[in-house]
């Protein structure tokens, strides 16, 4: 499964990982130099670095959607039932994006 190379495939910080997010939604696969205006919006890594961040985010979220991933087993209280849908929202959302860019 690729998301243990994930945090393997270089040093991303939380807040590179939130400039990648939002780069992604504003540059589509149709946008000319994708990557180097991906790579300029994370800053600190080159076109190489995000396309290849991307490509295992794919792989990722197919593993997902293929069921390879098991689903946390949170406890039972208000909080983590919050965490969980959060975190189901956040994968459809995830496989949404996947199918529109495939």
């Amino acid at each position: 499964m690729a998301s243990g190379s994930l945090k393997n495939s270089g040093s991303w910080t939380p807040k590179q990982n939130k400039l990648f997010e939002k780069a992604l939604a504003l540059y589509d696969k149709d946008t000319p130099d994708r990557w180097q205006n991906v790579a300029k919006a994370v800053g600190g890594k080159s076109a190489e670095e995000v396309k290849r961040h991307y490509e295992i985010l794919l792989e990722d979220l197919r593993d997902i959607e293929l069921g390879h991933v098991p689903i946390p087993n949170y406890k039972s209280n208000g909080s983590n039932l919050v965490i969980k849908n959060r975190d189901a929202a956040e994968v459809s959302k995830a496989a949404v994006m996947v199918q529109d860019l495939a």
